[in-house]
């Protein structure tokens, strides 16, 4: 069972407009007085200048010429919504600069698969590009670059992602986690590094005499850059903060057709948008397109301007997504039956030729929180090759890369993060594979860590009302870097429960003196907690205040990440 930890139990009092409440989560998280303001009120004015980014303005040179000569530009970007927000960014900004039919490439998710392609650039070759700008990728795909050089088209690489020991042979790499960059921008996802491409572009463009001028806005793409980096899961710190602050506001107010429609359709149109809103219900949407490889992309979504035409688009992507529901909904159910008769007490791992590549991640997500251990997921084409992906559960601090780097001798590539990791094996190696995890997870457990959450303050249901509500909103976006704030309520009664369609609880809480109540969602609980959960007893609870939308009402609702019968 996780051991509850508050952040700050002795901080100092923080002065302001703010219920107290308020105050006391910014003082969890470090803050001083004289910093409160810069983080209710970010400015876009005060956002680090685009040429700190190492090779940035010899990108910048290169484009520039490329719209002087006239020359066929392409933007080759990443399948998921990062590469594809940056996509957006870069078509949009540039075209509205003055660049004429700026073109674009994806590979496709399960087809071609993740990275800049050395095929894809002898294609492009042949329809005429001769300058290529990557988003979200190419850090790593030295034969694509070796074959760009060969047939003589200039690439610009922008990415975020780590590199290797050796840079690729690039005409500029704009990565602001390359090695010899001081920018202190490593935080930027895909999209964001696009985004200040776009902002030192326009800059040029402005600052030489001899190329037009307009007044077209960068804010135009915020809507862009906050979907992308929400999505890619970057920190949510300094300018990440301060654009998504404003793309929340610019997305709520969106004017491009297929955004609007997808609100629309999402009742999430007409009201003020969270990070959660995005990266929960919004997103998903988006990325089942690619996933499930549609005949609609999301590069259209985001490019149709006209209505009727995205409405029908709209259609289709939310049949779409049903589609994958069901995928993933039958896939859940055989992978809990294969797993009947598993032993291993440290992780599962389950694979089958039956699982649709394309939610292999969401069925890891969904075993790891149910069995509460890292869960990897494969699945197995005809020629007997497994394609996986593994998911630790929430509040894990074990890494997957790490845990995969055991077995790195029967792996054919393994890579992502320390929560969520891909990985590809033949089939006959997963029993192998497996005695390697089981070893490993053996050792971890010789160095034993408690699962530990924090949170931030303790409330009373007292102070749950609509004004604490607006402060709480108005203290983010909320994201990796700065989470959603988790208040502890102590002694609450259980006073009702009903159990939803997907095994969710709703429940409701009430405090001893039966004035004070809020209702609480807890998500996918396991079959042991459900038994634990019981009307007429008395919790500490650990939850998030959200706002529920619901037949035209707004609530105020706990989601509930761990609760603790008294």
């Amino acid at each position: 069972m996780p051991v509850w930890k508050e952040r700050l139990s002795q901080t100092p009092k923080l002065l302001g407009p703010f219920p107290d409440l308020i105050a006391r989560v910014l003082a969890s998280r470090g803050l001083t007085q004289d910093k409160v303001d810069d983080l209710l009120n970010p400015k876009l004015s005060e956002l680090k200048d685009p040429n700190l980014i190492k090779d940035m303005g010899i990108a910048v040179e290169r484009i520039v010429r490329a719209y002087k000569d006239k020359e066929k530009i392409c933007i080759y970007a990443d399948f998921d919504l990062d590469g594809t927000s940056g996509l957006a960014i870069l078509k949009t900004g540039l075209e509205k600069i003055g660049f004429k039919d700026v073109a674009y490439y994806q590979p496709r998710r399960l087809s071609e698969g993740y990275g800049f392609h050395a095929d894809a650039v002898e294609e492009l070759k042949n329809l005429g590009i001769s300058l290529i700008i990557t988003v979200d990728v190419g850090i790593t795909s030295y034969k694509a670059f070796e074959k760009a050089n060969e047939v003589g088209v200039d690439v610009i690489l922008t990415d975020h992602h780590l590199p290797g020991e050796n840079l690729p042979k690039a005409f500029a790499v704009v990565n602001p986690n390359q090695k010899e960059c001081t920018s202190g921008l490593g935080y930027l996802c895909g999209a964001g590094v696009a985004f200040y491409l776009l902002r030192a572009v326009k800059r040029a463009f402005f600052e030489d005499p001899t190329l037009p001028k307009n007044d077209w806005d960068l804010k135009e793409v915020l809507e862009f850059f906050c979907i992308g980096t929400l999505t890619d899961m970057v920190p949510l710190v300094e300018d990440n903060r301060v654009l998504v602050k404003h793309g929340l506001v610019a997305l709520a107010q969106t004017k491009k057709a297929g955004l609007k429609a997808l609100l629309e359709a999402l009742s999430l149109d007409g009201r003020e948008l969270t990070s959660q809103d995005v990266a929960i219900r919004f997103s998903p949407k988006l990325n089942a397109l690619s996933r499930m490889e549609s005949d609609i992309l999301p590069a259209q979504i985001y490019l149709e301007t006209d209505d009727r035409k995205a409405q029908q688009m709209i259609s289709r992507v939310l049949e779409n997504n049903q589609t994958r529901q069901s995928l993933q909904s039958d896939a859940d159910v055989r992978a809990m039956r294969i797993l009947e008769n598993w032993n291993e007490p440290d992780f599962v791992f389950v694979s089958s030729k039956d699982f649709h590549r394309g939610i292999i991640g969401l069925i890891a997500t969904k075993l790891s929180q149910h069995f509460n251990r890292p869960a990897f997921v494969g699945s197995e084409n005809s020629d007997g090759m497994v394609v996986g992906s593994s998911r630790t559960p929430p509040g894990s601090e074990i890494s997957l890369v790490v845990a995969l780097k055991s077995g790195e001798k029967v792996l054919n590539r393994f890579g992502g993060h320390a929560a969520a990791a891909g990985f590809e094996l033949q089939s006959h190696n997963q029993d192998q594979m497996i005695d390697y995890l089981r070893t490993h997870f053996q050792n971890l457990k010789s160095n034993p860590q408690s699962l530990a959450i924090d949170f931030d303050t303790a409330a009373d249901l007292s102070e749950v009302n609509a004004n604490v509500m607006k402060w709480y909103d108005f203290m983010g976006p909320y994201g990796v870097g700065f989470n959603v704030p988790l208040i502890k309520f102590s002694d609450v009664s259980l006073i009702t429960k009903k159990e939803l369609k997907g095994g969710h609880l709703k429940l409701s809480f009430s405090d001893a003196t039966k004035a004070n109540q809020v209702d609480g969602l807890l998500f996918s609980p396991t079959e042991s907690i459900k038994s634990k959960i019981v009307v007429g007893i008395t919790y500490d609870v650990l939850g998030e205040m959200q706002w529920n939308y619901f037949n035209g009402r707004k609530t105020i609702q706990l989601l509930v990440k761990d609760l603790k019968p008294l």
